[in-house]
Parts: C-alpha cells; structure tokens; sequence
C-alpha cells in the first residue's frame, strides 16, 4: 500500500518535473506570444498560459492513471492532427531560433526555392509520421 503511494507520488512529480521542462521550454521560445501575435489575440495570453498549465496536468494524470477517453476514431483522428500541428510549431520554432534555414541556404548557395525546400521537408515529416503509425497500429 505504502509503496504504491510512494510510487504514484514519485511518478506524478517526474511527470510533473518533465512537463513543466518542456512548458519551460515553450516559454522560452516565444512559441505563445508569437502565436498570440499571429492570430492577433495578444490580450488572451494569460489564458493560453492557463491552458498549457492545464494540459500539463491533466496530460500527466491520464498518463499516470491510465485515463481511457472512449471517443471514437474520429476523435482520435482530429487529436492527432491537433498533435502533429503542435509538433510541427515546436519544430519550426527551434528552427527559427537556430537560425537553421538561412545558414542552409547560404551553406549550400540556395538562392531561389527556399519555400519549395520548406515545403518539402514538411511534407517528408508528414509522411514519415503516417508511415510510422501505419505499421505502428
């Protein structure tokens, strides 16, 4: 009994630990407030802090307790989508603050088809992502 309070308690906090790093992570690169900036509702920042906050804990009680949702494929389907533009938003962030696409283009002497570039590694992500989870199901 005691030992599995302990290791509910210890794996609560490690998920906890995790997820404020990546929440953490998040935050420091503006991936918020530029969102915020993009779509023009800079004044709801707080609430878009609140839902990641949220997100944080309730993602890690369904991990811990092992939560089923029995809301259908479809469901799972649009999640999954949610997921992948979340993802896809990480990426292109880390991208951006590193700075990675200009140092490409001049590395390789890229000078013209920089979106096409960008549209294809996109796209490669994309469909590496449903070929993973086509032989992964």
């Amino acid at each position: 009994m005691w030992q599995q309070l302990f290791l509910g308690l210890l794996g609560l906090c490690s998920g906890i630990v995790i997820a404020s790093g990546a929440a953490g992570l998040l935050i420091g690169l503006s991936i918020v407030p530029r969102y915020a900036g993009i779509t023009h509702t800079g004044d709801h920042v707080m609430l878009y802090e609140d839902a990641s906050l949220l997100g944080i804990i309730f993602g890690n009680l369904f991990v811990l307790f092992h939560v089923s949702l029995p809301l259908g494929p479809f469901f799972l389907a649009v999640l999954g989508l949610f997921f992948g533009f979340f993802l896809g938003s990480w990426i292109l962030a880390l991208a951006e603050v590193a700075d990675m696409f200009p140092v490409f283009a001049r590395r390789i002497r890229l000078s013209r088809g920089l979106p096409a570039v960008i549209i294809c590694i996109a796209a490669g992500k994309c469909i590496g992502t449903f070929i993973y989870y086509l032989y992964m199901i």
